[in-house]
């Protein structure tokens, strides 16, 4: 049985053999693409569950590729790059991507990384009801459904965790390095720029006022708090 489906975009062929046969060996199954291009036709045939994708290519590159598919889909994406200026990995998670893995990497961080992605159901435990109501704001933990007024809203799986594990601790602030783990797993909790990013997105997605946040309140120094029903 297949561990799941992975579709590997990068211009490089040695490293999409080298991340093919990674992949393979864990019971993956892989397709590979050179280009963005030909990463857009092969999702739409191969409907991964995962998108392995390199910032850096000729043509459309990486940022224009996640943006491409973040406008139909909410599957994980990783993007393998070689920089490492927090400005260029905080664009990427900017566009869309759940992760992001520096080369050269290790198999194992690679592995871990996958995992991480395509765990859609946190391990915390979840208390009280399986739908929260507080103004305008509408969730259904149990369809993954999300209204703000009138509109309907579209969460990438990991901005949905995030959701949930803060309305879940509604009204008690939330450290910095708790929603990380919680979130994406135990071998994160340092990487506050996955936060700033992320927060960012659920409150243009949530909030009537995002500069002025009524839902998800920062608390200084320490982290995240969600402001009870009213």
């Amino acid at each position: 049985m297949s561990a799941g489906k992975i579709l590997v975009v990068d211009d490089d062929p040695q490293i999409r053999r080298v991340v093919r046969v990674i992949l393979a060996g864990e019971g993956y199954e892989v397709v590979d693409a050179r280009s963005g291009d030909a990463a857009l036709l092969k999702f739409r045939e191969f409907l991964p569950d995962l998108v392995l994708l390199d910032l850096n290519m000729p043509g459309m590159n990486g940022l224009e590729t996640c943006r491409a598919l973040r406008e139909t889909s909410d599957v994980p994406i990783i993007f393998l790059t070689v920089r490492r200026e927090e400005e260029q990995k905080v664009e990427a998670l900017d566009a869309g991507a759940d992760d992001y893995v520096t080369k050269p990497f290790g198999k194992r961080e690679l592995v871990a990384r996958i995992r991480a992605a395509l765990r859609r159901s946190p391990s915390f435990a979840i208390t009280g009801p399986n739908t929260f109501v507080s103004g305008d704001l509408e969730i259904d933990f149990e369809a993954r459904k999300i209204r703000s007024g009138k509109n309907a809203v579209r969460l990438t799986p990991k901005e949905f965790d995030l959701l949930r594990y803060l309305v879940s601790h509604a009204g008690k602030p939330v450290p910095h390095r708790e929603l990380l783990q919680a979130v994406w797993g135990p071998d994160y909790g340092d990487q506050s720029d996955y936060l700033r990013v992320f927060i960012t997105h659920l409150r243009k997605k949530i909030e009537p006022h995002p500069a002025k946040p009524q839902y998800i309140l920062t608390e200084p120094w320490i982290g995240y708090r969600f402001a009870g029903p009213e």
